[in-house]
């Protein structure tokens, strides 16, 4: 069985706002993510460890942020079309393990929704996906509550 691991990683500013799209889901809060996009780091950083896995690139390359039809897009469309790729490339999604490091917004009433999202776009069961948050214990620009990251690691096995 030919196996590929992907990692992804991705990080967005914080501004005072009304919520945050994270891993699919809308989370009210007094934050908004400043992106080209909807900023869900969660997502974007599945689809740069989607793209690793398959030597796809990376989602800078395959939706620049300065093309106008990205502004304001619902980041579940661009993982759609990577993991078009994915199965054009021949694989499938093993699991996937994703990590939001954010001093806020709290997500941890969201990740089971998160969970459930982000398997459907996967094609998974959503046992094969695993979404954990962490703070970063007041330290830096994450700590200040001025921006969050995103880790994203992936295990693809050929079809």
């Amino acid at each position: 069985m030919k196996l590929r691991i992907g990692h992804g990683f991705d990080s967005h500013r914080l501004e005072a706002g009304d919520g945050v799209q994270l891993g699919g889901v809308h989370i009210p809060c007094a934050y908004r993510i400043v992106a080209h996009s909807d900023g869900d780091a969660i997502i974007h950083a599945l689809c740069d460890a989607l793209l690793g896995a398959i030597r796809g690139g990376d989602i800078g390359k395959l939706f620049p942020d300065n093309d106008p039809q990205f502004k304001g897009i619902d980041s579940r469309r661009l993982l759609d079309e990577v993991m078009r790729r994915v199965r054009a490339a021949g694989y499938q999604v093993v699991n996937a393990d994703l990590t939001l490091i954010a001093q806020a917004p709290r997500v941890s009433a969201h990740t089971a929704a998160m969970c459930e999202q982000l398997a459907a776009g996967l094609g998974v069961a959503v046992e094969d996906v695993n979404v954990k948050a962490t703070t970063n214990e007041g330290m830096d620009a994450i700590g200040r509550k001025e921006g969050l990251a995103a880790h994203a690691v992936v295990l693809l096995s050929a079809t």
